[in-house]
């Protein structure tokens, strides 16, 4: 069989063991009762504890990916993890996810592309499939609770830890598949969201505030603004580029940045609100793992059909972002 699109075979999600609702934070921050969901659309995120690793929650993700896909191991010819929190600046961390769930005979690399990850690799992904004819596994895993800044309202009360994955598997159907995706980047907007601290550019010294390897948000009106601009324009583009109105979209999967700022893209979109899949009121935000993970958990509540289309997009720190239409 000619190869003519990839097919998403298989999905799966993990979170940590440890679960932490709203209240906690309020009370650490002096919070009103309620101020998180109301501003963010969030009630309870998952936090790893000591002995958690990226590699390890990944590899619980790709597994149950895999499983759910019925593939065996020796078909997975690429492993793409997106992650801006790998075990550790070097190595990468995809071999070591490759390793953890047998996959001997596939190439594996980290891609850093924060929120906005997941659509970068899958895109990524649907071309080699294309060109190949061969599998690969994507999983998305961030543990951000690590990179949180407590002094910091602005993220400690928005980021969790997470991994989401899909197989891309061959199709001959030209109608299913990835129809068409619109990947952007805006660098105006770099320092937006940033980890200061531990690249080439500020490297660890002594005497280095440890805030600097932590997380910020400069400005969040800002970035909810550019990101709905951002996701609204580029959902746009991979609609008209497909040929498909928004009325035709089965489910709409944004990133879970923010239960407000997705919403407003939906509107933007005039999509009907009850086809957006949800999960940011149970796992807050993980970046590039929410997109994944939403997959699998909507997949668990009402199993994909065939000839669903898909609606993705993504925007975050960088900036960068897009969307993509895909159809099961």
């Amino acid at each position: 069989m000619r190869t003519r699109s990839s097919r998403l075979a298989g999905f799966g999600h993990a979170v940590p063991a440890r679960c932490v609702d709203n209240a906690e934070i309020e009370a650490r921050f002096g919070l009103e009762v309620g101020w998180i969901e109301r501003r963010t659309g969030i009630r309870t995120r998952h936090w790893a504890e000591e002995g958690d690793t990226l590699s390890g929650l990944a590899a619980e993700a790709g597994r149950m990916a895999l499983d759910n896909a019925g593939i065996a191991r020796s078909e997975i010819a690429l492993t793409l993890l997106a992650t801006s929190t790998p075990d550790h600046l070097l190595p990468p961390s995809a071999p070591l996810l490759a390793h953890r769930l047998g996959l001997e005979r596939s190439g594996a690399i980290d891609l850093a592309g924060a929120c906005s990850g997941f659509l970068y690799a899958l895109t990524l992904a649907d071309g080699f499939v294309r060109a190949h004819g061969r599998a690969v596994l994507v999983v998305a895993a961030n543990i951000l609770s690590r990179r949180i800044n407590p002094a910091e309202r602005a993220s400690a009360v928005l980021f969790a830890d997470a991994a989401g994955a899909v197989v891309l598997a061959p199709c001959g159907d030209r109608q299913r598949g990835l129809l068409s995706a619109d990947l952007v980047s805006d660098g105006s907007g770099y320092d937006l969201i940033h980890i200061p601290g531990g690249g080439s550019s500020r490297p660890f010294a002594s005497g280095t505030p440890a805030e600097d390897f932590l997380m910020t948000m400069r400005d969040g009106r800002e970035v909810f603004s550019r990101a709905v601009a951002l996701m609204t324009r580029t959902s746009e583009r991979v609609l008209q580029q497909a040929g498909i109105a928004a009325a035709e979209i089965d489910r709409f999967v944004p990133h879970q940045a923010n239960a407000r700022m997705f919403d407003v893209v939906c509107s933007n979109l005039a999509i009907d609100p009850g086809k957006t899949v949800r999960t940011i009121e149970t796992f807050g935000n993980s970046s590039a793992a929410t997109i994944p993970l939403s997959l699998s958990v909507a997949n668990q509540r009402k199993t994909f059909a065939d000839g669903e289309t898909l609606l993705l997009t993504a925007a975050g720190a960088g900036l960068a972002g897009g969307a993509g239409i895909i159809v099961i």
